[in-house]
């Protein structure tokens, strides 16, 4: 194991997928000048800067794709996916289907997520349900750099187009990497601790903020499981519904706000495939409807925090420990 950044988890995945396979290519915003060290190993035919035309960057990444080359653009900060819209959702998205699978898009659109460096509202938009609800795209988030490596890399290698979200807050958080390849097949969750008595759902950092909440309602006496979602779309159904049979009851935490979003999906799928499991009712705990603020101590308390989880959980045991549920 190695000691690495998410950044540079990222980085080091890129490296050796352009080193195993010639198709791989990366250009976008500042994309040279970030990532000095692979400009060095594989010169500017591969890796190169743009304009900043997050259009004509995924544009061209979708072209590129349908003739056989592997590329990962880098468009900067989430909410410049606005205008790339057309480019990944309308045509990297669809066009697979409606060419009844003659061309290929494999692709990868890197972009930063969330708080944690003040950027602003118009910087800082978690923006991942927008894609889930698009057909033909696939949808990474993780939470640690091991993950952003491995999903890296069967990213790359995925015939279809990926969005690959990096949670601001996290971007140079250390954590230990395999030094061997690792790769993480996307739809894959993983249960990042156990539990019995309540399962905490997230993704990305809100996943530490769980993990955190963890710590803390075990010294109340509760076991808390905490099952990191790795992947958005496709969505592990099967983790996520044995580890909801095995306690009977949930917290969905995210950053992004609540409204249609990831955690909606998440309820809908327990209530609908587990509802006999349950002992008490699912709880969502996300960012506000509401533009991210600049301020970086309100930035952070615009995400849930662990004390906001420990509440909602030892509420959710004590109400069952109570009186039996309603159904």
């Amino acid at each position: 194991m190695t000691q690495m950044t998410f950044h540079d988890a990222v980085e080091a995945a890129l490296h050796e997928e352009m080193a195993r396979d010639p198709r791989v290519l990366m250009f976008g915003e500042g994309t040279a000048t970030k990532r000095k060290g692979l400009l060095k190993a594989f010169g500017p035919q591969r890796v190169r800067n743009t304009p900043l035309a997050e259009g004509i960057i995924a544009g061209t990444a979708a072209g590129a794709a349908a003739t056989g080359l592997r590329p990962v653009v880098d468009l900067l900060f989430a909410p410049f996916l606005c205008f790339a819209m057309d480019e990944l959702v309308n045509s990297a998205g669809k066009l697979r289907y409606m060419s009844g699978g003659q061309f290929s898009f494999p692709m990868v659109a890197l972009a930063m997520t969330g708080g944690g460096w003040s950027v602003g509202a118009q910087h800082n938009h978690n923006l991942e349900a927008w894609f889930v609800h698009a057909p033909g795209l696939k949808v990474v988030m993780p939470s640690t750099p091991a993950d952003a490596k491995g999903l890296m890399k069967a990213a790359i290698r995925d015939e279809n187009p990926v969005l690959f979200f990096m949670d601001i807050g996290l971007a140079f958080a250390p954590g230990e990497v395999p030094e061997d390849e690792a790769l993480i097949p996307l739809g894959q969750a993983a249960i990042r601790r156990e539990g019995s008595d309540v399962t905490l759902i997230s993704y990305a950092k809100t996943v530490h903020t769980c993990l955190a909440a963890a710590e803390a309602l075990a010294e109340q006496g509760v076991s808390a499981e905490v099952l990191d979602l790795r992947t958005l779309k496709p969505l592990d159904e099967a983790t996520i519904l044995a580890s909801v049979r095995k306690t009977g009851r949930v917290v969905i935490v995210h950053e992004a706000s609540r409204l249609c979003g990831v955690g909606a999906e998440v309820a809908a799928l327990i209530s609908e495939q587990a509802f006999e499991a349950l002992r008490a009712p699912i709880i969502r705990l996300t960012g506000p409807d509401a533009p991210a603020p600049a301020s970086y101590p309100l930035e952070q308390a615009f995400a849930p925090q662990a004390d906001a989880i420990v509440g909602a959980a030892a509420g959710l045991v004590a109400r069952t420990l109570e009186a039996a549920p309603i159904w």
